[in-house]
């Protein structure tokens, strides 16, 4: 990533490591976001929003976009604030800002939309796998597991305000991973359950209030804005 424009704000490793659900063979997924050159975005071509490689598997997007992604609720996106300390790689004093106002990005409504629907398809993705493969079971099976994960974390943020990003059983999650990649119809009563859970009062404002992270993105900008020098003399 050493020509990525930009300042690395707050990075850490996710994924199945920090779920507790990582196996010897899993892969190190890491989500970060940065702080691109305020200057870069008073041109005709705006910065790029995310920097993305494979070796290693990092993701990291543009302040900016990270904020809207978390004010969506966006599951991915938004357990980057979320991570146990020990899983953070990089952590800048606004870094710690954002973690602070972590919060103000929830909402009842984008808890809801984006969890359910994300766990949606990972159901219908079980219903298109041939089992009887063992390399297609252990997809199923891994799709299985998301389902479950993405339901527990919904209810959690709903009813107590706090992602569960590092599971506090995973053996349950796996051992329920593979009884619905044998039969996806325990995912559907999972989802069932979960939709009438989020469909009951919870903690969490049925808007996001976006009032902290624009806030805080205008920091960020000034913080990285340079002024360009014009000709002397």
């Amino acid at each position: 990533m050493s020509s990525m424009p930009g300042t690395v704000l707050l990075s850490g490793i996710v994924g199945s490591t920090a779920y507790g659900l990582a196996h010897a063979g899993s892969d190190i997924d890491r989500l970060g976001l940065f702080a691109a050159p305020t200057e870069g975005f008073h041109g005709l071509h705006r910065p790029a929003e995310s920097h993305v490689t494979t070796a290693p598997d990092r993701t990291l997007h543009e302040a900016a976009k990270w904020c809207r992604l978390a004010l969506g609720a966006n599951p991915t996106a938004s357990e980057l604030v979320w991570l146990p300390d020990d899983l953070y790689e990089v952590r800048t004093p606004l870094g710690e800002e954002l973690i602070a106002i972590r919060r103000s990005f929830l909402s009842a409504r984008g808890v809801r939309n984006a969890y359910l629907g994300y766990a949606t398809q990972q159901f219908r993705k079980l219903l298109t796998r041939d089992t009887a493969d063992r390399a297609t079971r252990a997809r199923a099976a891994k799709h299985a597991r998301h389902l479950v994960r993405l339901l527990d974390q919904a209810v959690h943020l709903h009813e107590a305000g706090h992602n569960l990003v590092r599971l506090p059983d995973p053996a349950r999650v796996r051992d329920l991973g593979e009884r619905i990649a044998d039969d996806p119809a325990h995912a559907e009563r999972l989802l069932a359950a979960a939709t009438d859970r989020l469909d009951r009062p919870g903690v969490l404002p049925d808007r996001p209030d976006e009032r902290p992270a624009d806030a805080w993105l205008r920091r960020v900008r000034a913080t990285h804005w340079t002024r360009e020098q014009g000709p002397t003399g």
